[in-house]
């Protein structure tokens, strides 16, 4: 017999992977492949050839459909990185390379922005979607018609063969309202034309189903629903089950994200925390700079290992480290100077990653500090993902500093992070109130 199922993609800056789950959650198939790094320069510039996207999405579908024979795929969803946009034309077709999140170039057009934007819009700085559009625009000089869009909203356009249409979470940084979900009077005075922006829409709003050309080169049936999709760390959230005010999820990653649900939304662009509608709620959220790539400029992966059984989280090592991989810090301090501290580095190798680790440890509680000295809720228990979720000495470290329980996310969650949660979306048909 036939069952139904449902499929979540998740696009990251080195790779793309695909889950499928059925009714009651389960994964019953996945496949991932591995995308060229971006290209970057001495100017701040990190761009990507959106085709190499589409060619990873075709890759991994077909390889997930192939697995498929007892299941019926019903719905897809897809998330990417927030703020990596690019330009094409009424047809899909891309003016030239996409800006990736963490493309840093479009300073002018940032002081463009600052001059109309509301001071509480998270459009500000030259990593947001906005300032990256008004780049692009300078860069490639568009004509009539031409689309901006995300990295989510492209690739759906490819699947559904209708370009155009974006989501809330997507559209944050390019100047959405959160609240009424339109596009503000102010982004007028930045004469966008020609380019168009893209209809926004709750993520999960379903968009049409699999064109005929898509089918043939995914695997997927025509009659699978294509739905909005959602950024990569608003998929993980939902991933890990938090859906109540309080809930908050920790990402220890290269760098270190906390989120936690609240019940108003909370902006504050001089510490890079802002709000995404989440259900019937708000998912506030910030990034520290600091994270595990802060430990990997020390150690490799065979080396954390034998030192993280070595931790003793009862007895603190007493340094006082702020550990950054560079200067600069954007959560919860906000100094672009910021130096890391990172001396005295004892002989012994296992207190030197002991206090990394505890360093770290006391940014993300001084985050969630900080969240909650804006309005969000203390977090009621911390849910964590990542590469760090399962290092048990660590656990108990950060839980001294937290003094509320924290545990790795469940196992689908921790094993494929965002793509399971956008499997969910795909199943619910948008995110879980």
């Amino acid at each position: 017999m036939v069952r139904p199922c449902y499929i979540g993609v998740d696009l990251g800056t080195s790779g793309c992977r695909a889950v499928a789950i059925d009714q009651a959650r389960n994964i019953v198939a996945e496949d991932r492949t591995d995308l060229s790094e971006p290209v970057r320069d001495a100017a701040g510039g990190v761009e990507q050839d959106p085709w190499l996207w589409q060619e990873a999405l075709i890759r991994v579908l077909r390889g997930l459909t192939s697995q498929l024979v007892s299941y019926a795929p019903q719905a897809l969803c897809l998330d990417g990185t927030s703020a990596t946009l690019l330009l094409c034309d009424p047809e899909g077709t891309p003016l030239g390379p996409a800006l990736m999140y963490n493309d840093s170039r479009g300073l002018t057009e940032a002081e463009r922005i600052e001059q109309v934007a509301p001071r509480l819009s998270p459009v500000h700085g030259a990593g947001s979607s906005l300032a990256k559009l008004l780049f692009l625009k300078r860069r490639l000089r568009p004509g009539p018609g031409t689309l901006a869009l995300h990295q989510a909203d492209w690739l759906l356009g490819y699947l559904t063969g209708r370009y155009g249409v974006s989501d809330w979470n997507n559209c944050l940084k390019l100047g959405l309202d959160p609240r009424t979900a339109a596009w503000p009077q102010w982004l007028s005075r930045l004469e966008l034309a020609p380019v168009g922006l893209p209809r926004a829409v709750a993520p999960g709003t379903g968009l049409g189903q699999v064109s005929a050309t898509a089918a043939r080169t995914t695997g997927l049936p025509e009659h699978t629903l294509v739905l909005a999709g959602t950024t990569d760390s608003t998929a993980v959230v939902v991933a890990t089950g938090a859906v109540r005010p309080g809930d908050a999820v920790t990402c220890l990653g290269s760098t270190l994200v906390l989120k936690i649900i609240g019940r108003e939304s909370i902006t504050a662009p001089q510490y890079g925390i802002y709000s995404h509608r989440f259900g019937a709620h708000w998912l506030i959220g910030g990034a520290s700079n600091s994270g595990g790539a802060v430990l990997r400029r020390y150690f490799d992966d065979g080396e954390i290992r034998r030192l993280s059984a070595t931790l003793d989280p009862d007895l603190p090592t007493g340094l006082d480290y702020y550990p950054l991989p560079a200067p600069g810090e954007r959560f919860p301090i906000n100094d672009g100077t910021l130096q890391p501290r990172l001396s005295p580095r004892p002989a012994d190798d296992g207190r030197f990653f002991q206090g990394l680790l505890e360093g770290i440890a006391r940014i993300e509680a001084a985050g969630y500090r900080r969240l909650h000295m804006l309005g969000a809720p203390p977090p009621r228990s911390v849910l964590t993902t990542g590469g760090g979720a399962t290092n048990a000495g660590w656990t108990q470290i950060r839980k001294r500093y937290l003094s509320v329980p924290v545990t790795p996310a469940r196992q689908p969650a921790a094993t494929y992070g965002s793509a399971y949660g956008s499997a969910i979306i795909a199943r619910m048909g948008g995110i879980p109130a």
